[in-house]
């Protein structure tokens, strides 16, 4: 089942088509890792999907409705959530309450009194692995905790699609593994994932579909080991020369297969 619809979306700045003719539907319960080269418009299709900008052309449903036009706070509470590359937690009130205001102004915060939402605030942080400095203030954490910190903000407004935007950037690989995990762990517990990343071990290790934009197009979609060994993604990554050598090194090896496979066999002495 369908729980996000992307059509024909293209977000316009001025002259330039950030997006263009941007299609593709998101499985309820699936790891979707949008993956393309910097300025490919993969941060510019999260701020529509989350309501941040209006596209151009297109549209965007969930769960059957049309949310391209609806304004930020109202996506939220439909039960979309996002983070965000650049990690700002409010850094004056603790890790517990950064939590916690999510909590209140989320998705189910209508119903929930402010006892509940610092209750909740907990079990997320127990998830994420912060509740050992709950009551330390936002601005004490490292790097990586301020990650997890991002995750557990999002995960309060209750979403069933949670769009993260380099919750792995700048982490070091035990880190990764672990930010991984915790992933692993929200989608397990029926949260889809869009998730835009660029080291590609994370996002084959994570993933059930990949879609790959370049220059604002959708350009590849399908299982991530077809979609990472097509022609057209590798060129895009790393340019047409480097895509038509390694070409070259596939025929060469292939010929090189058939003529062992071709070579008769001595008899036994």
């Amino acid at each position: 089942m369908s729980a996000l619809r992307i059509a024909d979306v293209g977000m316009r700045f001025g002259g330039l088509w950030a997006l263009r003719e941007v299609s593709f539907e998101v499985e309820r319960g699936s790891v979707v890792g949008l993956i393309g080269p910097n300025g490919s418009g993969k941060t510019t299709l999260m701020n529509v999907i989350s309501g941040v900008y209006k596209p151009t052309t297109g549209e965007v449903r969930y769960a059957g409705r049309r949310i391209a036009d609806v304004p930020t706070h109202e996506v939220c509470h439909f039960g979309i959530a996002r983070t965000f590359q650049v990690v700002k937690p409010f850094e004056s009130l603790t890790v517990r309450e950064n939590v916690a205001v999510g909590a209140m102004y989320g998705r189910d915060g209508g119903t929930r009194s402010t006892r509940a939402s610092f209750e909740r605030a907990q079990e997320l942080l127990e998830i994420v692995g912060l509740a050992q400095v709950a009551q330390r203030p936002a601005s004490d954490l490292t790097a990586p905790n301020r990650k997890r910190l991002e995750v557990a903000k999002a995960l309060a407004l209750d979403p069933e699609v949670l769009l993260l935007d380099e919750v792995m950037a700048g982490l070091n690989a035990t880190e990764v593994d672990e930010a991984l995990e915790l992933l692993r762990d929200v989608n397990r517990r029926g949260v889809t994932l869009i998730v835009v990343e660029h080291l590609m071990k994370a996002i084959v290790s994570i993933s059930t579909t990949i879609v790959v934009l370049a220059e604002g197009r959708k350009i590849a979609q399908g299982a991530p080991t077809e979609v990472l060994a097509s022609p057209h993604v590798i060129e895009a990554y790393l340019g047409s020369r480097w895509a038509k050598r390694q070409e070259q090194l596939r025929v060469i090896e292939a010929e090189r297969a058939e003529a062992e496979h071709m070579q008769p066999h001595e008899p036994n002495a």
